[in-house]
């Protein structure tokens, strides 16, 4: 949609939390209906544990994962289930997200997305049925950082490392936005710009400012 301009700051969101609001509630409610009834064990607002940090460091495969849950709650769970228990997390999705996305492009600004999460949410919002209005995620970004393809997740320094470098700009060139604190400080040590809103906040003034589109 743009072309690659370095006068201009490049502009990285996290998923969950910034794009859509997260609620881990939902999630764990789901993966209890479907028979995993300890999952309270694994899942965090940020960083996942066991096998469910393993599937989004990319250290183990979506099958792999369905395989050893399914041996832990002593029940064969299908890839249908484990997307739509993962896809709890996604609360509500924003069309004023959309709009800001869409916007930052169309004035040039190059728009990525850097995000722990795994194939299972990724089936989903790589999909038409993402936005509700037939566009994947990919419609609104520029380019993709996800941590089971990268196989490092945030906030270790690698991961941002990995993305100024996929950005081809200079870290200070870069606003990262994410609701997580750690992964602001993690990504702030580096020299990248931060904006630390709150989940499921309304960044698009701070960004707006922050890149001179007030």
């Amino acid at each position: 949609m743009n072309q690659n301009n370095d006068n201009k700051m490049h502009v990285v969101f996290d998923l969950g939390g910034v794009v859509f609001r997260l609620d881990k509630m939902i999630a764990i409610e789901r993966f209890k209906e479907i028979g995993v009834a300890r999952v309270e064990e694994y899942l965090d607002d940020y960083a996942q544990k066991g096998i469910f940090g393993e599937l989004e460091e990319g250290l183990i495969s979506a099958e792999q994962y369905r395989e050893q849950l399914s041996r832990i709650v002593g029940k064969e769970l299908t890839m249908t289930q484990l997307e739509y228990a993962w896809t709890g997390y996604a609360a509500e999705l924003y069309q004023r997200n959309f709009d800001a996305l869409l916007r930052l492009r169309r004035e040039g600004f190059p728009v990525a997305l850097l995000s722990n999460t795994n194939p299972f949410m990724m089936k989903w919002a790589r999909s038409n049925a993402f936005d509700g209005h037939g566009h994947s995620l990919d419609h609104y970004f520029d380019r993709l950082y996800l941590s089971y393809e990268m196989r490092m997740m945030k906030p270790s320094p690698e991961i941002f490392k990995a993305m100024i470098e996929g950005e081809r700009t200079t870290p200070d060139n870069i606003l990262f936005i994410d609701d997580s604190a750690r992964n602001c400080e993690a990504s702030a040590a580096l020299g990248i710009q931060t904006l630390n809103p709150d989940n499921g906040g309304d960044w698009r003034p701070a960004v707006f400012k922050a890149v001179g589109l007030e």
